[in-house]
């Protein structure tokens, strides 16, 4: 195999692949073997006919796309590990030359991973964040923990209010006429969850247990069945059930049920607090992280080719059903469920992929500016590590990731030690 690399404009290449004859013989031969027996011959048995019979009847070349599928991938493969440029794309793949008894010439259009030209990347200004914690936010800590450990009583002397989960049975009228899809029996319906048209729930505040309330509503302009968008209905309503969430008394008794560490109020906040105060402190860094970030990204230079952006499109998309299929929900099921198509994602993850792009040829472009270095002991932590999270051995580990997968790693410490010395280099003010 021999490789010729042509650059092109904006951090593009063509790499021009030839394999030697002999090569696309053997695939050619390959080909034959693997067809011979779905090719109908007159005067042979299926599977009986002579290659050269096969190709004088049906033509040389009806091997051929057989052949070349079967040597791109290796091909290609070899061509990339002995590119001296970094390829950050998928391949575009064009047959140049194609014929028995000729070497195989194909091209790989590729992009290029493209230089850095940095601008200030230390002494970046960030707003410094807030990080005190309020009583107000205690309290509403210790509320949320309060309302998860409620219990709902049925309620039967009062009308119903916020908050109150109502059990009850609705028909909708629009212009005095029922309309499809808005009856209801026996629905459970929390009031404040916002989960009916805009302005139901609260409508419903004040209605007695087993007596009608007219409920008073006008469909959304963008709403969903498209004869009811924008029109004014009554629904008449009948609450047959009302229950309401009563939450434990905050003293040591409730303190003891859900915390490990504190045994009285005094204490139980306390613990909230550095709860909070450790919650804060966590965004709060990866706040500032990323306003380092899109301070470096701001002031550098890179020109970055659309195929390096598509290919990570296309790898976060498929990132993204895995993790649907994971749940049980295909990518087809989602997208008929969610109205949106393969194109629609691709867009929509754009500006995540484009910024992460950015984040990383930066901050190697740190690195290298740096001469950031990783030492064995770092690699070898780096390793066991990843052995912990999939619970492998070293050696397996080792093995799996390979020269290539090593110097991976290496590039991530890398970029994390120059996001720590970026950062830390920072102006809070």
């Amino acid at each position: 195999m021999s490789l010729q690399v042509e650059k092109l404009e904006n951090n593009m290449a063509k790499l021009t692949i030839e394999v030697p004859a002999e090569e696309l013989e053997k695939a050619i031969e390959r080909a034959y073997q693997k067809n011979k027996t779905r090719i109908s011959v007159s005067g042979f048995r299926r599977g009986k006919a002579p290659r050269e019979i096969i190709e004088r009847i049906y033509g040389k070349e009806i091997f051929y796309e057989d052949a070349a599928n079967a040597l791109i991938p290796d091909a290609y493969e070899k061509a990339y590990d002995e590119c001296a440029e970094e390829i950050v794309s998928s391949p575009k793949i064009d047959v140049e030359q194609l014929e028995a008894g000729k070497p195989f010439i194909f091209t790989a259009e590729v992009a290029l991973k493209p230089q850095v030209e940095l601008g200030q990347y230390k002494d970046i200004k960030v707003d410094k964040a807030d990080v005190d914690v309020t009583e107000e936010e205690i309290t509403a800590e210790i509320d949320r923990e309060r309302e998860k450990n409620s219990r709902t009583v049925n309620v039967e002397d009062r009308a119903v209010k916020d908050g109150d989960v109502a059990t009850i049975d609705f028909e909708g009228f629009v212009d005095g006429v029922a309309f499809e899809g808005g009856k209801g029996t026996d629905y459970p319906l929390t009031i404040g969850s916002h989960a009916f048209i805009p302005g139901f729930e609260e409508e419903l505040i004040g209605a007695e247990i087993g007596v009608q309330t007219d409920v008073n509503v006008t469909f959304p302009e963008d709403y969903q069945a498209e004869e009811l968008a924008g029109k004014a209905a009554v629904f008449k309503c009948t609450v047959k059930k009302l229950q309401e969430k009563q939450m434990p008394e905050l003293d040591d008794d409730f303190v003891g049920e859900v915390s490990e560490e504190s045994d009285t109020v005094e204490e139980y906040k306390e613990e909230i607090r550095k709860k909070i105060k450790k919650r804060k402190t966590d965004e709060a860094k990866t706040v500032k992280e990323d306003a380092v970030i899109d301070g470096i990204i701001a002031d550098a230079k890179m020109d970055i080719p659309e195929a390096m952006i598509e290919t990570q499109q296309k790898q976060m998309v498929q990132e993204y059903a895995q993790r649907m299929q994971s749940q049980g929900i295909s990518m087809e099921q989602y997208m008929q469920f969610t109205g949106m198509t393969r194109e629609m994602l691709m867009e929509q993850v754009k500006p995540q992929v484009l910024r992460k792009i950015q984040s990383r040829l930066v901050l190697e472009a740190v690195a290298a500016a740096e001469d950031i270095q990783v030492t064995e002991e770092e690699i070898n932590e780096e390793i066991k590590s990843m052995g912990e999270a999939y619970r492998m051995e070293l050696d397996r580990v080792e093995e799996l990731l390979g020269e290539n997968g090593k110097k991976q790693v290496v590039e991530d410490i890398r970029v994390r030690k120059a996001v720590d010395l970026v950062v830390e280099s920072a102006r809070e003010e």
